[in-house]
């Protein structure tokens, strides 16, 4: 028999959703935040071969590398996006950059349907590489919301193990 899916809700068997999640900045969750690109990290495959067997390859593990990430806000007057891109680069010029503080940790919560943490991730020293400020605006575009949106660069994800599954009722 496999093993269940959720040990502590045994009655679960759907995964958690992807709408429920919450992105912590600062100690502070990001507000109006629409869309997160994926966790995603890749190792370098090392080919090899030895001299006593040229007819067998071989494979170890080389270097990881982590994709960056997006993520979306939707266009409101909070300046969490800018001030952080600010930090990179500034249009006053180099003598108002400031490269203290650029780096930043991020939380990544997933949340079940109850809004409880169900899964949590850290992003180690991330910082902005792309900012963009507004959208394409469009005024024969009457259903479209205003979207922010950053790309940050990290140097790694981890899963915070000590999050337990929530009981679920």
């Amino acid at each position: 028999m496999a093993a269940p899916l959720f040990p502590v809700n045994a009655h679960r068997h759907d995964p958690y959703r992807t709408f429920k999640f919450q992105v912590i900045i600062d100690g502070q969750a990001v507000a109006g935040l629409r869309k997160m690109g994926a966790l995603k990290k890749k190792t370098e495959p090392i080919k090899w071969r030895t001299a006593g067997d040229p007819s067998h390859e071989r494979v170890v593990p080389g270097g990881t590398s982590y994709e960056a990430v997006t993520l979306e806000q939707g266009l409101t007057h909070d300046p969490v996006f800018e001030s952080w891109a600010n930090l990179v680069n500034n249009i006053d010029g180099d003598a108002a950059v400031s490269l203290k503080g650029f780096r930043k940790d991020l939380v990544i919560n997933v949340l079940n349907l109850q809004g409880q943490v169900a899964l949590s991730y850290s992003l180690q020293r991330a910082w902005v590489s792309d900012f963009q400020a507004v959208p394409d605006l469009d005024a024969g575009s009457m259903n479209s919301v205003g979207i922010q949106t950053i790309t940050v660069q990290h140097e790694g994800w981890q899963r915070d193990t000590s999050v337990a599954e929530p009981v679920e009722g």
